[in-house]
């Protein structure tokens, strides 16, 4: 009923940069909190950063000062722009959202994911 679509990666050269974009659609009552994750072969998954539905953000620490998320809300949809990539940086990259779909219902949901390559 919900589905999150990732958008805007692709290969880029180190000191470069890419704005991802995530957009919700389907039965959405409100968007709660939205986040970023990445998962690089032969690792976890791992929370890059997160923004509330006030707006409030946090980053891992390997992205803090580089990387930075938005939304808008009424187009529902969130962004990553990242800024002076690293070809650690390199991974899939996952959009997260906790969606109300009615007064008393909230669940999580995943989009597809976007492959993010850095280039030394």
């Amino acid at each position: 009923q919900v589905q999150l679509v990732e958008s805007g990666g692709g290969l880029v050269q180190a000191g470069g940069s890419l704005r991802l974009s995530c957009a919700v659609s389907g039965n959405i009552f409100t968007i709660n909190h939205m986040g970023w994750y990445r998962q690089a072969p032969g690792k976890q998954r791992e929370l890059v950063a997160i923004i509330t539905s006030s707006t409030s953000a946090n980053y891992a620490d390997s992205v803090k000062g580089r990387f930075a998320i938005s939304r808008d809300n009424a187009k529902n949809t969130a962004y990553l722009q990242m800024n002076s990539l690293k070809p650690e940086d390199t991974a899939v990259y996952y959009c997260h959202a906790n969606v109300r779909t009615a007064i008393t219902f909230s669940y999580d949901f995943w989009g597809q994911g976007t492959q993010v390559t850095v280039s030394s």
